[in-house]
């Protein structure tokens, strides 16, 4: 085997999803010259695909920003110039060849996967850190948890070896992604924690393409306002940090926080493939208000009375679909922060980058863990569409709209989930269960047509046919939860149907004997009626 091998500008090992449907591997450099010829990424997971995605987005970064007198990164001289530079790159359709290939080729020698010295997104220091094989490299595999699978995804040697190409897609996942399972090797340093990634709520904006999914995520602005710091992407770095966990500042630039190096690595390899890793804790730093990462969604922490809010970045909760959680991502108000992604596009839209009649799209994908963090139990993914101009001034009254209903769905909810515990309670059975099964149905059967009901709105309506909107989805949210709820009745048995005496939950009734109510099926179905409808009356 060579020391120097296996060069990511050109090896083929970024999966690409072509028009027709196929997926085939290309290296750096074809992928970024050819971003608009391929419809998006298509690694093995979602996440994974975001890995990749912000290493792309550094390169890009790190090639389009300025550069001084002597050749070295600068700052944008204003905002306008940045908004300029982002304006021509989206109307040329693709990137130009001659600055992305003069950047690439005199860094080529950092992009080696294998090295003596510098191994890409690596350190030979890690050689002391925890050893793992290949199958907990590969998170198709690390994330099941020990679930047992009727039908693996890879079987004898797959499990234990992999391709470089492999190798380097999971490469840039487990640095992102790992969790917390490994053991310091130096005594007294500070718990990183999961990799960043894995802490943050991430989301992303899509495109119709892999370029325009690129540029719509090169945030040449911080939260679409602020200029950066002068790009420093890890692999520019004169040395490599290599010591074991260390708290480093929150980064200034947009390069270095898409390159963050949560671990310390080293591949090893055996006949040509890699069959295993090294892993110690790597770069870490206060999360608190770390509004440098433009990709995850935010929640406020009340630290001290009388104190402002700290913004921390919030996980995604894989019960909960994308939509439920717009109030919080796309509104802005006084206990919320919107992600930098959001912000950036509203700026262009502003800035009349982008046409604001257009639809937008926005993706989320997260890992759940397990135990402190402690193991990979999942891994998801969602999007959301919907008019540009719900993010913009023109959309203010419908954002407040649609968080009202998503507020009356979360009620149709919990009003599902108490009919579920009435019925259980008539039928004398355990309603914990039933009632989660439940709201888990209603979200099921509303999921669809609220998206459907998002995607329609036109911010341009008048308002009349607003109105007219708004009470029709309404109507539809209701005709769901009661139809749902005339078919838990009917499911509920015949012993329900007659009911029983319970306890009221009141306490002791007249005459000191304890308080019992009736419930039956049909009661419970009333109560449930009157429930639903009161949530549109009040």
């Amino acid at each position: 085997m060579k020391n120097v091998e296996f060069n990511l500008l050109d090896e083929s090992w970024i999966r690409v999803l072509l028009p027709d449907g196929s997926v085939k591997e290309v290296g750096i450099r074809d992928v970024l010259l050819h971003a608009s010829d391929y419809v998006d990424l298509a690694g093995e997971l979602p996440t994974q695909d975001i890995a990749v995605l912000r290493l792309l987005l550094a390169i890009l970064h790190t090639v389009f920003s300025p550069t001084d007198e002597e050749g070295c990164h600068a700052m944008f001289s204003s905002t306008d110039d940045a908004l300029i530079q982002w304006s021509e790159l989206w109307n040329q359709g693709s990137f130009p060849e001659k600055p992305l290939e003069e950047y690439l080729e005199k860094w080529r020698q950092r992009f080696w996967l294998f090295h003596p010295e510098r191994p890409f997104w690596q350190v030979p220091e890690a050689a002391i850190g925890t050893e793992y094989g290949a199958a907990k490299l590969n998170g198709e595999l690390s994330e099941s948890s020990n679930k047992l699978r009727l039908f693996a995804a890879y079987s004898g040697e797959g499990k234990t070896a992999m391709t470089y190409a492999q190798a380097a897609r999971w490469l840039l996942y487990v640095n992102g992604y790992d969790d917390t399972s490994s053991k310091p090797k130096a005594k007294g340093r500070p718990s990183v924690g999961a990799g960043w990634l894995g802490k943050l709520g991430l989301i992303l904006a899509q495109g119709n393409n892999l370029f325009e999914t690129l540029m719509l995520n090169l945030t040449l602005l911080k939260d679409g306002v602020e200029l950066w710091g002068p790009a420093r992407p890890c692999w520019e770095l004169e040395q490599a940090r290599s010591e074991e966990r260390v708290e480093i500042s929150q980064p200034d630039n947009a390069a270095e926080w898409l390159t963050l190096q949560s671990r310390r690595l080293l591949l090893y390899r055996q006949e040509d493939q890699v069959v295993g890793y090294r892993l110690l804790g790597g770069d870490f730093f206060d999360r608190d208000n770390a509004f440098g990462e433009q990709m995850t969604v935010w929640r406020g922490v009340q630290e001290k009375k009388n104190k402002p809010l700290v913004f921390r970045p919030r996980r995604h909760n894989s019960a909960i679909q994308f939509w439920r959680e717009f109030p919080t991502v796309f509104t802005e108000k006084p206990d919320t922060h919107q992600p930098g992604i959001v912000r950036w596009i509203v700026t262009l839209m502003d800035a009349a980058c982008l046409n604001n009649q257009n639809m937008v799209r926005f993706r989320i994908a997260a890992v759940e863990y397990g135990d402190k963090d402690f193991f990979i139990t999942d891994t998801f993914s969602d999007s959301l569409t919907f008019h540009g101009q719900l993010l913009n001034e023109m959309g203010t009254w419908w954002r407040n709209v649609i968080t009202t209903e998503i507020q009356h769905c979360e009620e149709l909810a919990r009003q599902v989930g108490f009919l579920a515990k009435n019925l259980a309670e008539a039928a004398g059975e355990k309603e914990k269960t039933s009632t989660d099964s439940a709201q888990k149905q209603f979200y099921f059967r509303v999921d669809q047509p609220f998206r459907s009901w998002l995607y329609a709105i036109d911010p341009e309506w008048d308002e009349d046919a607003r109105e007219e909107n708004r009470l029709a989805w309404q109507k539809k949210a209701q005709q769901i939860a009661q139809h749902l709820g005339e078919q838990m009745v009917r499911e509920a048995g015949t012993v329900a149907f007659v009911g029983r005496m319970v306890e009221s939950g009141s306490g002791k009734g007249k005459g000191g004997e304890e308080g019992k109510r009736h419930i039956s099926a049909p009661e419970a179905y009333n109560l449930f009626l009157y429930k639903v409808k009161q949530i549109y009356q009040g």
